[in-house]
């Protein structure tokens, strides 16, 4: 996955990276084949809306307190923040449409 615009958040900065605005969050391990999928996906969209809304990403097997707080079981899990709040939670691989769909809804 390219880090251009996607934010890595852990442990110490996830409570600081989701506080403002709209914020994706993707769980994700490295082991993960559909995260690895979901990576290029991620990506596209990133560029695409990256100047509306932050997109982040977090390993949940470098970030077990994150990782444990929102009850992540299976990766990938991409959570969607508004102001710090949880507004909806997307389980398993995804396409581009789908994703855009579901967080042009929280814009």
């Amino acid at each position: 996955m390219t880090k251009e615009h996607m934010k890595k958040v852990d442990d110490e900065n996830f409570s600081q990276t989701i506080a403002d605005g709209v914020v994706l969050v993707d769980f994700f391990a490295e082991w993960c084949g559909p995260c690895r999928m979901l990576g290029p996906i991620l990506d596209a969209l990133a560029e695409e809306l990256s100047d509306k809304m932050t997109f982040a990403q977090i390993d949940v097997d470098q970030s077990p307190k994150t990782t444990t707080t929102f009850q992540i079981t299976s990766v990938p899990t991409m959570i969607l923040f508004k102001k710090g709040k949880e507004v909806n939670r997307i389980v398993g691989l995804k396409d581009h449409e789908t994703l855009k769909k579901i967080v042009l809804q929280v814009m």
